[in-house]
């Protein structure tokens, strides 16, 4: 493949991912609204995250390391969406279960429907009977 077919495979591929996170976080919003409780609605937000915004930026790296139009500076965009993407993917995961093990010890959101609880099982188990939460 000669370099022109090559920026425009990369361009189509880009415009697809950021379409995909479009439409993850859309769906993701849709949970916020939908999902009952904060703990569920944390699911939702962090696949927004991550669907809506990892994906996008790999595709707007991709966009613009086969935009000519850039010149030499699309590499400096490439690189940086991909360091962003890359940084998002390690740091989300880690604050949603900061804010969920912060709500879960503090009692600030209830666990309602609650059908099984391990963690406070576990904690009574070790404890010794002792309610408070880990």
């Amino acid at each position: 493949m000669e370099a022109n077919a090559l920026d425009q495979a990369l361009m189509v591929v880009g415009t697809v991912m950021i379409v995909w996170g479009a439409v993850s976080d859309l769906i993701g919003a849709l949970g916020m609204l939908r999902f009952p409780n904060f703990f569920v609605r944390l699911h939702a937000a962090t696949v927004g995250t991550i669907w809506g915004a990892f994906v996008p930026l790999i595709g707007v790296s991709l966009f613009a390391a086969g935009y000519e139009g850039l010149g030499f500076y699309r590499w400096f965009m490439a690189g940086g969406a991909l360091v962003t993407a890359f940084l998002l993917l390690l740091l989300a995961p880690v604050g949603s279960h900061a804010l969920a093990r912060a709500a879960y010890r503090s009692r600030a959101a209830e666990v309602k429907p609650k059908v099984v609880d391990f963690l406070e099982e576990f904690v009574k188990k070790v404890m010794g009977g002792e309610n408070d939460r880990a």
